[in-house]
């Protein structure tokens, strides 16, 4: 269920920074029809942090109504404090999501037996498909992989969405854990080359500008064309940049505003992508006419 291309998918907004659901619902569909296999719904990506509660369970409700069964749909679920994380989580099983996905304690910054703690109560609070999430440069904390094995044995917990590029890491995941998680890329620029050492999958934000030729590349690694994988991941590598230009969505968010998408909302603390860096932006986008 959470194998293959993913999409980490943005929170479409209007200029005042309402929220859009005719972009969102089209978004849907357009992933549906580029082959995506699961979206991440209130993700990092999707500005979760700034979204209220009802919010979020509207988003998911409409998500889930507008997919009706045909990928998978994961809820962004995490948060600092474990009592708010469980009963995130239930919302997420309440509004129909088929599993959540659980950051790392953020700001905090829990010692590793803190972490090991925290999943382990969200999984015993739930009886739900749980994806950890390592993503240390926007927690301030690495899951390791001594605390991952304390986790993996745990049935709700299936999945582990490794955000960390630190050389060496996917390869002694798929090595210790891929009997017992489903290893997920987290970080583009080193996707591909986590596939084809294991990995099962991607969560990834430039998905969100290119479905279709994503979804292939995943589909090559995945199947062993490591040739023709590799091939395509280099035309991405314009957009690795771009989408690096600011804080994730600014980037992602203003492109896919520029190809007409979705709205220019966005919301404080974050702005619109910065005048000064648009021009790169745009050379970017230039590379998706070849995709």
């Amino acid at each position: 269920m959470f194998t293959g291309s993913i999409v980490a998918l943005v929170t479409p907004m209007h200029a005042d920074g309402s929220l859009d659901w005719a972009a969102l619902e089209k978004l849907l569909d357009w992933h549906l029809q580029s082959g995506t296999d699961a979206v991440v719904i209130a993700g990092t990506t999707g500005e979760s942090v700034v979204l209220t509660g009802s919010e979020y369970e509207q988003l998911l409700k409409v998500s889930v109504a507008r997919i009706a069964g045909r990928c998978a749909v994961i809820a962004g679920c995490g948060g600092p404090a474990t009592a708010v994380v469980i009963k995130t989580t239930q919302l997420a099983m309440q509004a129909g999501a088929d599993g959540a996905l659980i950051v790392t304690p953020y700001y905090n910054r829990p010692p590793q037996s803190g972490l090991v703690a925290h999943y382990q109560a969200v999984s015993d609070a739930c009886d739900f498909p749980l994806i950890l999430y390592n993503v240390p440069a926007r927690t301030g904390v690495d899951l390791c992989p001594d605390s991952v094995a304390r986790l993996c044995q745990r049935d709700n917990i299936v999945a582990l969405k490794e955000a960390n590029p630190l050389a060496g890491r996917m390869p002694e995941l798929v090595e210790r854990f891929s009997d017992h998680l489903v290893l997920l890329s987290g970080d583009d620029p080193s996707a591909c080359e986590s596939l084809l050492a294991g990995a099962s999958g991607v969560i990834s934000v430039i998905n969100n500008l290119i479905p279709a030729s994503y979804a292939q590349m995943v589909k090559l690694a995945l199947a062993g064309d490591s040739k023709g994988a590799l091939a395509l991941d280099q035309s991405f590598q314009s957009l690795y940049t771009a989408a690096a230009l600011s804080s994730n969505p600014i980037p992602i968010k203003w492109a896919l505003y520029k190809l007409g998408k979705i709205g220019s909302g966005i919301r404080l603390p974050l702005l619109p992508l910065d005048e000064s860096m648009r021009s790169e932006l745009d050379s970017a986008l230039q590379t998706l006419k070849t995709l």
